[in-house]
């Protein structure tokens, strides 16, 4: 932080000592010693006069805004606060839009709202102030709406005065089961959200840390995020989204092969789903056939269309981790190898398939379908891992198959006898037998078929054993193009 941020700072903070305090702590240039409460928060804000901006809060009314009112001094932070509630109001001033809580929706409103407060207030003061947009756009419960709420939330600010701004977009899940409980939720993420973006944005990750700063993910989730602009170009949002996860703000998130954040809602909304769940480190020629022959029979069930099917690798933080950590390195090595295959990146905290299957089963009533080798069916019928659940492997299997799921299953050839274990010829626990042959004899388990059993020998950790001390003959078991990115950017600890 330069020495004429480091003075502004000073200054908010001799400011905000006259306010009512619980917490005294407070946000300094090394990050965060603690957390403020959310009436300090908005209270610096208006108390910084180098601070200005509109709000705009469609669907939960002006619930950020209420708290700079709320607090006083209001009039040293908004220029303007607007709630655009009629449809035909709101496509008046922002366009027309399909989907009214959507990120084309909250876009247009900080495109339209931000260059008119500059346009209005460049000349009289944009020498000294940094100017910001903040909007929502949220669906709420109500009486007509039921179903599950979310909302959309974005902020577009300066860093400096008459510097090119920069966004934060965010999506986000309300679980709380009133409306005035969710309208106070939104209010007191948006103050964070501001804050965070006024006094933290040298540092993207102390900006996600501060985001469920008085909250929790039992009443608001965060499910995705996107940092864009001038401030942010060095910033990688595959990383921001693994700390999603990571820092509890969220169970899972989503990103495109080319790197894109996606809201999962959107991306599997009325889809069918084929997930394959790994480590891959790295992928192999495994990896490929597995999802290759689980999708040739997946498609060919009942209700799946084929043309409406999302194929998702997914890495929960237990396969993310190494040593009891997670490196953002090695993370970001997986997924670039990932992308290789084209297909969108699930990156969860649902460890048990029973929790990921009621995840995804949150955005579709379509087929799913998990991809799994020999070894994780095997685990799949050990108990020891149900011990928390009353009902037992009983209840976890019940939770998983009670919609429409199906198991693909990659055989396995023993290294030492060569001798093929298929599902056909698995054997559980005597006690589950007959459990086991219920779910074969009405295909929840299905086999894969006419695999190439050449590649059935390939092991990811020899593999990565190979690359790492530099030993001939991996290369033919991986991918070409995986290949050639592990040379050429020495993935993985490779050493070339």
């Amino acid at each position: 932080m330069g020495c004429d941020a480091q003075g502004e700072w000073e200054n908010s903070r001799r400011l905000l000592e006259v306010a009512p305090r619980r917490n005294p702590v407070f946000y300094t240039s090394q990050g965060m010693s603690d957390h403020l409460d959310t009436h300090q928060k908005a209270l610096q804000i208006n108390l910084d006069p180098t601070k200005y901006g509109v709000f705009a809060e469609i669907g939960a009314g002006q619930e950020v805004a209420r708290w700079f009112f709320r607090v006083g001094g209001a009039s040293g932070t908004i220029a303007k606060t607007i709630s655009a509630y009629d449809m035909t109001v709101s496509d008046a001033i922002y366009g027309q839009s399909d989907r009214y809580v959507s990120s084309k929706r909250l876009i247009s409103m900080l495109d339209h709202e931000y260059p008119l407060l500059v346009e209005r207030l460049q000349g009289q003061r944009g020498s000294t102030t940094k100017f910001f947009a903040f909007a929502t756009t949220v669906a709420a419960k109500s009486f007509q709406r039921k179903d599950e709420t979310h909302g959309w939330m974005g902020i577009r600010f300066q860093s400096d005065p008459g510097s090119e701004p920069s966004d934060i977009l965010l999506h986000v899940a309300m679980w709380d089961r009133d409306s005035l409980q969710q309208a106070e939720a939104i209010g007191i993420l948006g103050v964070n959200l501001i804050h965070a973006a006024m006094y933290l944005n040298w540092h993207p990750e102390a900006i996600v840390n501060a985001l469920l700063d008085n909250l929790s993910i039992e009443r608001i989730e965060v499910d995705m995020i996107e940092f864009r602009g001038k401030e942010f170009a060095s910033v990688d949002n595959r990383l921001l989204a693994l700390q999603l996860v990571e820092k509890g703000l969220t169970n899972a998130a989503m990103f495109m092969p080319d790197g894109r954040i996606v809201q999962p809602a959107d991306a599997l909304y009325k889809k069918s789903i084929l997930v394959e769940r790994g480590s891959f480190r790295p992928v192999t020629h495994v990896t490929v056939d597995m999802l290759r022959y689980a999708q040739a029979q997946f498609i060919q069930e009942p209700n799946v269309d084929g043309k409406n099917l999302v194929v998702l690798m997914e890495m929960t933080l237990k396969n993310l981790s190494a040593e009891g950590r997670i490196d953002h390195q090695d993370f970001l090595d997986r997924v670039d190898m990932l992308t290789t295959l084209g297909h969108p990146v699930l990156i969860s905290n649902h460890g048990e398939f029973h929790r990921l299957a009621a995840y995804l089963h949150r955005f579709t009533k379509n087929p799913v379908g998990f991809v799994m080798g020999i070894p994780t069916l095997k685990e799949l019928f050990e108990e020891r891992y149900y011990s928390e659940l009353a009902g037992g492997i009983l209840e976890s299997f019940g939770r998983m198959f009670k919609n429409d799921l199906k198991l693909f299953v990659y055989p396995f050839k023993d290294p030492e006898s060569g001798a093929i274990i298929t599902s056909g010829n698995l054997r559980v626990a005597p006690h589950l037998r007959h459990l086991y042959l219920f779910l074969m004899e009405n295909f929840f388990i299905q086999g894969l078929r006419d695999v190439n059993e050449a590649n059935m020998s390939v092991l990811s950790r020899n593999v990565l054993k190979m690359l790492q001390d530099n030993e001939p003959g991996w290369e033919p078991m991986v991918p070409n193009e995986v290949a050639t990115l592990i040379k050429q950017r020495h993935l993985l600890g490779y050493k070339g």
